[in-house]
């Protein structure tokens, strides 16, 4: 139920300035703050304004909506209606007398509004929201506006004067300590970016020590790995050949010695074999050589290389039947290997009772496990065990020898596989490690041809490679709502057989894939003359080898949208792109016009005043130029008349982007210079950013038209 307030007449300008002071006064009565009280008087002087000018007279009326909470105020009059209503509602509408600016600015500011207009008359209502602070709309409130109203009288035009007068300065006094408390918190935010700058200079120089560290780890393994096999491999065949009596019969002395060489050897041989394994995998040149085998058939061969390790009765090594499970199509000799190691583990450190070995399926997963019934590992040291040359101290650990590196090295090669490695133990109880990989070796069982996208010339094609199809298909969705299209491919085999056929924009590369490590094929990438551009986009957070390979954007997950679609917007924008200028001496102005452009489109150039803007725009030729009015030394006219005496810049679009309201006098020069007009209050609206855009497009694509034409 709407409550009628009070109601004023325009008959002369003191009504006019009696309708703002009622405004004022009512709006503090409802509990409106300065600012709002402040905004509705400007709004209902203005809509009045124009009923007393244009129709001659009116009525103003004030009204409360208890349940809504809003305070409205409607002007009426029988004038004649407003004429190209549209065009004053939508802000094209350009009169001398400036009408429509007081409509808009009142829509503006009010948080409800509406206009009817007709040859009749017409009819203005708006209305303010009160604050959810404010007290609930009850008689109690109504009687405070009624007294208020009671004992106001009119005020003159020189009083109202002096009452704006008074609210401009307090408003310029907040304004004032607003600019104060920003300056003090971007001088704080100064120094905090000093630091942090020194900061990352620091980590950098740390991250390059430590990737410098392990380059040249990863060369010391893989080329001494090699060197040592030689000399390894003639001790042992010596060995063999002297304990097989070919030169001679051996006293048992000489016989025990050979064999503490040839264990040396052989125990000296494995861990060379694994460090280059190691080497391998860090270096991303292991390869994986998938194959079908059944579980049973591994269970025994591994039952009849691992009993002679058996030292005596006192420890059994039980292989669990594994005929129900399906065969594996993996890479057998890495299984193997990781189980290999698992199993000659748990026989080092369990004196006695069993190793038990089992295999079961789990969805489209194979889990082995080795349990033993050995001396167990603490709960705090079961991360040490899969550090590279770690060992844990023990009364075992002393008699039995071991590299430290057959953990690690497993638990690589089961990530390589698509898989993992883990282990539960307990101090006195045993232990039990498990490996679980895919039935199907991930990107190896497809038979049929691979699939090639489509292409649409109108869009860039996006090779993404990444093996988990949820992950691919999120890239995908926010690559092609940016106006990408893209193809997902699971394998390096299948990335190479898109890549022979056709020439993605760029690719997004997984580095960790179930299949391979990426690592080589970013190197082939880079090393082609033709070379793509590549983010990579991980869970291992390697910085500085992405960027040592070649890569030329690195992102780690999970990732951020618009990260990904910019940088992929960056990599794909050609170095042709359309040139913009922005001449304005206010670093905000063009901070804000900066961010309504889409960037990835445009190569942006910013320029601080007048003399500065011609002197680039003379050196880059842009496609578009942003000129700002009021600036130091020059001014955006004469600025504009240097422009369109250049013969190379004359027909170079210009859009003058400023708050200076421009009489009839200004508007007829930019228009015979063919000049658009985009005020800077115009970035305000919601939809500005694509109403720039929309004329950016337009201008540019004319002036282009244009220029092909005069070829």
């Amino acid at each position: 139920m709407r409550h009628k307030l009070h109601s004023i007449a325009l008959a002369n300008e003191q009504d006019v300035v009696s309708a703002r002071q009622r405004a004022r006064s009512i709006a503090e009565a409802l509990g409106f703050d300065h600012h709002d009280q402040i905004r509705i008087a400007t709004a209902t002087s203005e809509i009045a304004r124009n009923a007393f000018r244009y129709a001659r007279g009116g009525d103003v009326s004030y009204e409360v909506d208890p349940e809504t909470s809003i305070f409205r105020i409607i002007v009426t009059d029988k004038g004649g209606g407003i004429p190209h209503l549209d065009k004053v509602m939508g802000g094209s509408y350009r009169s001398t007398t400036g009408m429509g600016m007081g409509i808009l600015g009142t829509k503006r500011l009010m948080d409800e509004f509406s206009i009817d207009s007709s040859s009749s008359g017409t009819r203005v209502l708006f209305g303010k929201q009160l604050s959810a602070q404010s007290r609930p709309i009850d008689s109690g409130v109504l009687q405070s506006v009624s007294t208020v109203l009671a004992r106001r009288h009119p005020a003159t035009p020189l009083d109202e004067l002096q009452v704006q007068n008074r609210e401009l300065m307090k408003t310029l006094d907040e304004l004032r300590e607003r600019k104060e408390e920003l300056a003090r918190i971007n001088a704080e935010l100064q120094d905090t970016n000093r630091g942090v700058v020194a900061l990352y200079a620091e980590l950098d120089e740390r991250a390059d020590y430590l990737r410098r560290a392990s380059e040249l780890k990863t060369s010391f393994l893989s080329n001494m790995s090699h060197e040592f096999r030689t000399p390894l491999n003639s001790m042992l065949a010596l060995t063999r050949m002297l304990l097989d009596r070919m030169d001679g019969d051996l006293t048992p002395e000489q016989d025990q010695q050979l064999r503490f060489i040839q264990q040396s050897a052989k125990e000296l041989s494995e861990m060379v074999n694994d460090l280059l394994d190691l080497a391998k995998v860090e270096a991303g040149r292991l390869e994986v050589k998938p194959n079908t085998f059944e579980v049973a058939e591994l269970f025994g061969a591994l039952r009849g290389m691992l009993k002679p390790l058996l030292a005596d009765n006192s420890l059994n090594l039980v292989f669990e039947t594994a005929d129900n499970l399906p065969p594996l199509f993996t890479d057998e000799q890495k299984v193997s290997q990781i189980l290999r190691n698992f199993i000659s583990n748990a026989i080092k450190f369990t004196p006695r009772g069993e190793v038990r070995v089992r295999a079961r399926q789990c969805d489209d997963r194979i889990e082995f496990s080795v349990t033993d019934t050995g001396i167990g590992i603490s709960e705090s040291d079961q991360h040490i065990i899969f550090e590279e040359f770690a060992q844990i101290e023990s009364a075992l650990q002393k008699r039995v020898k071991g590299t430290g590196l057959g953990l690690p090295l497993s638990r690589k090669l089961a990530q390589l596989l698509g898989g993992s490695v883990d282990v539960e133990s307990t101090v006195g109880v045993g232990s039990s490690f498990r490996l679980i990989v895919p039935v199907v070796f991930p990107g190896a069982a497809r038979t049929e041809e691979l699939a090639l996208p489509q292409i649409d010339p109108d869009r860039k094609l996006i090779l993404i490679v990444e093996d988990n199809p949820e992950t691919a298909f999120v890239y995908s969705r926010y690559l092609n709502n940016a106006g990408f299209q893209t193809h997902a491919v699971a394998a390096l085999e299948d990335a190479r057989s898109v890549l022979a056929k056709v020439t993605p924009a760029a690719i997004i590369l997984d580095v960790l894939l179930r299949s391979d490590t990426s690592w080589t094929f970013l190197r082939e990438l880079k090393a082609n003359p033709r070379s793509l551009p590549v983010l990579v986009m991980s869970v291992v957070n390697d910085e500085h080898r992405v960027y040592g390979l070649g890569a030329d954007a690195f992102l780690t997950k999970p990732f951020v949208p618009e990260q990904m679609i910019s940088e992929i917007v960056r990599l794909t924008s050609v170095s042709g792109r359309l040139r913009i200028l922005m001449i304005d001496d206010n670093e905000v102005s063009r901070y804000l016009l900066r961010e309504n452009i889409a960037e990835g489109q445009y190569e942006m150039f910013e320029a601080r005043d007048g003399r500065e803007g011609l002197r680039l725009a003379n050196e880059i030729k842009p496609s578009l130029i942003f000129l700002d009015y009021y600036m130091p030394d020059l001014n955006g006219a004469q600025v504009l008349r240097d422009l369109r005496s250049t013969p190379e810049l004359a027909h170079v679009p210009v859009v003058v982007h400023s708050t200076k309201v421009f009489d009839e006098a200004e508007l007829r020069f930019f228009r015979d210079q063919s000049v658009t007009i985009f005020p800077k209050q115009a970035l305000t609206p919601p939809d500005s950013a694509i109403r720039l855009r929309e004329l950016m497009h337009a201008l540019t694509a004319h002036a282009e038209a244009e220029k092909r034409s005069n070829v």
